[in-house]
């Protein structure tokens, strides 16, 4: 690749360095066992291979990562719509066996000379892009820009910051409501963490998860979210609280116990709290996963899977998990009435929630058409924008209040 890298300097010719991660790829390998593993990265490295130009070269870096160049180029546009297509290539189902996968791509890339003169110097900075891909939600791609740099010194401070705010009680949660649609009654609200940063002022997830995941602090953050959660909602009068769980947060060793506790310390019925799941933890079929399903239930809560439709998606497999409710991911809702393809995918979710006997949410609702939409598909929950956008613990009891008036 340095080659290339010489060849485009003598031609005084743009070249676009390219790191490409697999995202969830661990919990797919460590679900489905190695040779899964294998076999899917072989598709994935034969399905990016035709989606780049005849000139580009595709190599595996190790894992779950590729690296790829992309010579001659008139300008980034360029290189962002070589990424455009992989994202699209790979993102298609992919069948092993009796199992359909949805994967997607993380993609960074670093320009020469703009970012570097040599191999080196492009693959660090083409690493950092996807790294900062990845926090921007996955499946995205990022073109590395000085920032990044400052970011890494960043993420050290935010651990520091955390770690603070823990101790300062600085995080607070906002309630997002949850409407039964054709009645127009409120049944409840999903619980979203916020910090409330002493010199940034308010935070959302997205800026600090990645790094309370890395550190660990994601289990003592989760533990205070699940009991101000049971805490808030033991005081609405029968409304339902959602509650996310990190896949970090749900593989430890005593989240029943941590669920128990706070139940117990809050009052709340156990039937008015649900937990989210996301799919990518159905994929651990193990004997373990399954029995922490079975000892959550058994405490009485409502298990939900969160963002349905954007990963692993199987029929025979849901049938096995003794969840009861699907929340349909925003991207799908959000232009269900002017997207057919959306509109059929929504479709199928429902029909299949229906055949299983579970309840669906639908998130991302923000015009009444779409609301429209989802109540003559038979879709029962939503959540959005139309109706509320997140608001603090004291707003909702009001909303609430004034709602059931």
């Amino acid at each position: 690749m340095q080659s290339a890298i010489e060849r485009a300097r003598g031609q005084g010719r743009q070249l676009a360095l390219v790191f490409v991660d697999v995202d969830n790829f661990k919990t797919i390998n460590d679900s489905l066992g190695h040779a899964a593993g294998d076999a899917l990265l072989q598709i994935i490295a034969e399905r990016l291979q035709r989606a780049v130009r005849e000139s580009d070269t595709v190599s595996r870096q190790g894992g779950d990562e590729f690296i790829m160049t992309l010579p001659d180029l008139d300008g980034q546009e360029t290189a962002l719509a070589v990424a455009r297509r992989m994202q699209e290539i790979v993102g298609q189902p992919i069948t092993l066996g009796d199992m359909q996968l949805v994967t997607s791509l993380s993609i960074g890339m670093a320009l020469f000379p703009r970012d570097g003169d040599d191999f080196a110097t492009l693959l660090r900075k083409a690493e950092l892009a996807t790294q900062r891909a990845k926090a921007t939600g996955r499946n995205t791609c990022c073109l590395f820009d000085e920032q990044m740099n400052v970011n890494t010194h960043e993420r050290l401070s935010i651990e520091q910051d955390l770690r603070q705010a823990l101790a300062h009680n600085e995080f607070e949660l906002y309630f997002q409501p949850i409407m039964a649609l054709a009645e127009g009654r409120l049944e409840g609200a999903e619980a979203l963490l916020r910090w409330r940063h002493p010199q940034r002022g308010i935070l959302a997830p997205d800026v600090f998860i990645d790094v309370a995941e890395q550190s660990g602090l994601i289990t003592s953050i989760g533990d205070w979210v699940l009991l101000e959660a049971c805490r808030q909602a033991a005081t609405w009068q029968g409304l339902r609280v959602s509650v996310n769980l990190s896949a970090v947060q749900f593989h430890r060793g005593n989240l029943e116990e941590s669920v128990a506790l706070a139940l117990d310390a809050s009052g709340l019925d156990p039937a008015l709290l649900e937990l989210e799941l996301t799919e990518s933890m159905l994929l651990e079929d193990s004997e373990r996963f399954m029995q922490r399903l079975q000892n959550l239930k058994r405490l009485g809560v409502q298990l939900a899977i969160d963002d349905f439709g954007t990963g692993y998606s199987n029929l025979a497999y849901l049938q096995r998990f003794q969840v009861d409710k699907l929340k349909i991911d925003k991207s799908f809702v959000t232009d269900l009435s002017s997207n057919e393809q959306n509109l059929a995918i929504v479709t199928a979710i429902i029909q299949m929630a229906r055949s299983l006997r579970l309840q669906t949410t639908a998130e991302g609702i923000e015009t009444a058409c779409v609301q429209s939409a989802l109540i003559d598909l038979g879709c029962k929950l939503g959540q959005g924008y139309l109706f509320s956008r997140p608001m603090p613990a004291g707003d909702f009891q009001g909303y609430a209040q004034r709602f059931n008036a």
